[in-house]
C-alpha cells in the first residue's frame, strides 16, 4: 500500500515542484491512469504465470494466485480459451490426417476426459475458477450429477479420429465407482463408440496421475497397440513412459495434477 501511494502521488510531486499552476481537475485522470497501469502490470504478471503453468515450468501448485483469479476467470469465460482449444484441436486434426495407419486395428488415440472431452467449468464457476484449493469430495458431487458439457473443439477432433479409423481409448483419473455416470455423461454430451474406457481402480488410488497413466499406456503397448496421438489438459496425461508419437496439451490454468 505504501508503494502504491507513492506511485499514485508521484505526478503530484512533479506538479508541486514545477512552475506550472496545479489544476485539481487533473487529479482523477492522473489516478485513473496510474490504476490502469497497475491493472496492465497485473495482467502481464498473470499472463506470465499462466504461460509458466501451461508449459509446466512452475513447481506443483495448488491454486490460482489470488491476484490472478479475475484474470483466469476472464480467460475462461471469454473468447481466448475457446480460440486456444480450437487451435489445439485443429493442429491435432492435421496430424491425425497425416498419419499412415497400419490397417491392423492397432492404431489408437488416447483422450483424457475432464477438461479434455468434458468441461467442468460450471463447477469451477462456483469455486473461484481454481482460486480455491481443490476439494475432492465437492468435485465428486459434481461428477455424480453427470452434467458436464462437451468441449466442442474436442468433440470435433474425437469424431474426426474415429472417422479416420483410429481406435479411441479414454484414460481418465476418475474412479471406477464413477463408471456408470461417466458413460452416461459422455454419451449425452455427444461422445460415442469409444473402444475402451479406463478408470482408476482401488489399486491405482495412491499413484500419481503420471504413474497411473504411464502404466496404463504401457499395458496398451504390451497388447500391441500403437499410440499415435494423446490429448490431455495436464502434463501428467502426456508425460511418463510409453508416450504417444504426438501429444496435444489443451489449456487449463485452473488446476494442476502431478
Amino acid at each position: 500500500m505504501r508503494i502504491l501511494g507513492i506511485f499514485l502521488l508521484s505526478p503530484l510531486f512533479s506538479l508541486a515542484f514545477s512552475e506550472q499552476p496545479f489544476n485539481s481537475l487533473l487529479l482523477p485522470a492522473i489516478i485513473e491512469t496510474r490504476i490502469n497501469e497497475l491493472d496492465d502490470e497485473t495482467n502481464l504478471h498473470c499472463t506470465s504465470w499462466r504461460f509458466a503453468a501451461e508449459t509446466n515450468n512452475l513447481a506443483p501448485w495448488k491454486a490460482v494466485p489470488a491476484e490472478c483469479a479475475d484474470y483466469v476467470k476472464d480467460y475462461m469465460v471469454e473468447r481466448a480459451y475457446v480460440i486456444d482449444l480450437e487451435k489445439v484441436s485443429d493442429e491435432a486434426e492435421v496430424y491425425a490426417s497425416s498419419v499412415e495407419l497400419s490397417g491392423d486395428g492397432k492404431d489408437i488415440w488416447v483422450f483424457d476426459i475432464d477438461e479434455t472431452l468434458l468441461s467442468n467449468l460450471p463447477y469451477y464457476i462456483e469455486h473461484g475458477y481454481g482460486a480455491e484449493v481443490f476439494d475432492h469430495l465437492e468435485f465428486d458431487k459434481w461428477v455424480e450429477k453427470g452434467r458436464a458439457p462437451a468441449i466442442e473443439a474436442s468433440l470435433k477432433l474425437y469424431q474426426k479420429v474415429r472417422d479416420l479409423g483410429y481406435k479411441v481409448f479414454l484414460l481418465t483419473g476418475r474412479s471406477e465407482s464413477h463408471r456408470l455416470v461417466t458413460v452416461e455423461n459422455l454419451i449425452n454430451a455427444g461422445f460415442q463408440n469409444w473402444d475402451k474406457l479406463i478408470l482408476r481402480s482401488s489399486e491405482d488410488k495412491w499413484k500419481t496421475a503420471t504413474e497411473y497413466k504411464s502404466e496404463k499406456r504401457e499395458g496398451m503397448v504390451d497388447d500391441g497397440y500403437k499410440i499415435r496421438g494423446n490429448s490431455g489438459d495436464q502434463w501428467s496425461d502426456l508425460l511418463g513412459s510409453s508416450m504417444s508419437e504426438r501429444s496435444f496439451k489443451l489449456p487449463n490454468p485452473m488446476y494442476y495434477i502431478p
